[in-house]
C-alpha cells in the first residue's frame, strides 16, 4: 500500500482551504492589505476556489459543498457552523495522516536490516525539493537519474543515482524538471521498490531494482 500518492497530496492541499482567520478584524485587515496593494481580493478568492473546485468537491464531505458552490468557503468570514465543521475535518484528516505515517515507519524499521546500505541512505537522506535534471537508460536493467539538490536538505549539490538490476519502471517518460516531493521504499524478493511522488507535473514514479549507487557530483 502506497502512502504518498497523488490523492494524498491533493487532499493535503485542500486542508489549507479550511484554515480560517481567527477574528473578524484579522479578516478585515487582510482584505485591507490586498486593497492597499491594488489587488482585487474577491477575484483572487474566486480564482483560488476555481483552481481547487474539483478537488474540494472530491475530498470534502457533502455538507461543505454548498459553501464551495456559492463561493463563500473562502470569500466570507466563516460562520461558526463552518468553522466547527472545518476544525472537525482537519482533526480527522490529521489523525488519518499521522496513523498512516506511523504504520509506514513501523514497516520501514522492520525491513531496514534487509535493505542494501545505499537504499537506506537514499531513503534517510531526504531528496525532498531536489530537481530532476537528466534521466537515461543506457542498458535494459540500468536507470540513471541526476538531481540538483541545492534546494534540498542534504547533499546541496548535484547527485547521480544509478539503479541497477531494474525490473519495473513506471512511468518511463519521467519529466526532466520535476521536483522530488516524498518517497517510500519497500522490500522485494530481488531488492527493493522505490515509490516517489513528484511535482511538475504531479505524478507517482515507481522503480524496482536490486541496488542503487549514489554519487555526489561536486
Amino acid at each position: 500500500m502506497k502512502y504518498f500518492t497523488k490523492e494524498w497530496y491533493e487532499e493535503a492541499q485542500i486542508r489549507s482551504f479550511l484554515i480560517f482567520h481567527e477574528t473578524k478584524k484579522d479578516w478585515e485587515d487582510d482584505i485591507a492589505w490586498y486593497e492597499s496593494e491594488g489587488l482585487n481580493f474577491k477575484e483572487i478568492c474566486k480564482q483560488n476556489l476555481e483552481n481547487k473546485r474539483a478537488d474540494l468537491l472530491k475530498y470534502l464531505p457533502a455538507f461543505f459543498h454548498p459553501y464551495i458552490q456559492d463561493g463563500t468557503l473562502n470569500s466570507q468570514f466563516p460562520s461558526e457552523e463552518l468553522r466547527k465543521m472545518a476544525e472537525q475535518w482537519r482533526l480527522e484528516y490529521d489523525e488519518r495522516t499521522k496513523s498512516k505515517g506511523v504504520t509506514y515507519r513501523n514497516y520501514y524499521d522492520f525491513i531496514k536490516r534487509s535493505l542494501p546500505e545505499n537504499v537506506i541512505q537514499l531513503f534517510e537522506k531526504s531528496l525532498h525539493d531536489a530537481r530532476v535534471t537528466s534521466i537515461e537508460m543506457p542498458l535494459k536493467d540500468t536507470f540513471i537519474m541526476t538531481l540538483d539538490c541545492r534546494g534540498g536538505y542534504h547533499y546541496l549539490t548535484d547527485v547521480k543515482l544509478t539503479f541497477t538490476g531494474v525490473g519495473n519502471l513506471q512511468p518511463k517518460n519521467l519529466s526532466v524538471g520535476s521536483s522530488w516531493l516524498y518517497d517510500e521504499v519497500y522490500l522485494t524478493e530481488t531488492g527493493f521498490e522505490l515509490s516517489v511522488l513528484l511535482e511538475g507535473p504531479l505524478m507517482e514514479f515507481t522503480i524496482s531494482a536490486e541496488n542503487v549507487k549514489i554519487e555526489v557530483i561536486s
